[in-house]
């Protein structure tokens, strides 16, 4: 498997900076790292004809869900500051692995949960 090169993991908040969907702010539902996309929850909406399944309770209808985006287009939010900020990451005493906001080195961001 491969690692994600971009600094964006699950339950990040983030901004959408192009497309159809610009300026929306959302939670990474899912991301796929071996392909640089995420989901991110009410951006890029399709719409899934299903067929009504029994043996899991399911009925049938159109079903409106997220689609990935692309990574590139997304920037995480500053908890503090409430703008998009790109992402660092450093040390701390201990030698974990820490991500902050550029915009402002005294945020901390939150790790995978």
């Amino acid at each position: 498997m491969s690692r994600n090169k971009y600094k964006i993991r699950k339950n990040d908040t983030v901004k959408v900076l192009t497309g159809k969907y610009r300026g929306k702010v959302g939670k990474v539902l899912r991301t796929f790292p071996d392909r640089d996309r995420a989901v991110v929850e009410g951006v890029n909406m399709i719409k899934r004809h299903t067929r009504p399944n029994q043996q899991i309770g399911q009925k049938g209808g159109i079903v409106e869900k997220e689609a990935s985006i692309h990574i590139s287009n997304l920037m995480v939010m500053c908890e503090k500051t409430q703008k998009p900020t790109r992402v660092g990451i450093r040390r701390d005493v201990d030698g974990r692995r820490l991500r902050y906001s550029k915009k402002d080195p005294d945020t901390i961001l939150p790790d995978r949960l």
